[in-house]
């Protein structure tokens, strides 16, 4: 099963931690707020995506397999 990275915009205050520590998985849109690059997320950037679901300050960032 894949890794799927859920952005919970309402909760999100655009602080840039996750796409500036993943840029790999995640980008951002014109107001700066977080944009998925990668959906599914691939295997070997599993662990890039845990990270940045823990460093979020807001917890806007959840990870749902399947």
């Amino acid at each position: 099963m894949a890794d799927h990275l859920i952005i919970d915009r309402a909760t999100c205050a655009g602080h840039g931690l996750c796409y500036g520590a993943a840029p790999e998985i995640l980008d951002c849109d014109e107001q700066g707020d977080p944009v998925l690059i990668a959906d599914p997320i691939p295997k070997d950037l599993a662990d890039r995506a845990k990270h940045v679901v823990n460093i979020c300050p807001e917890r806007a960032l959840t990870l749902n397999s399947g």
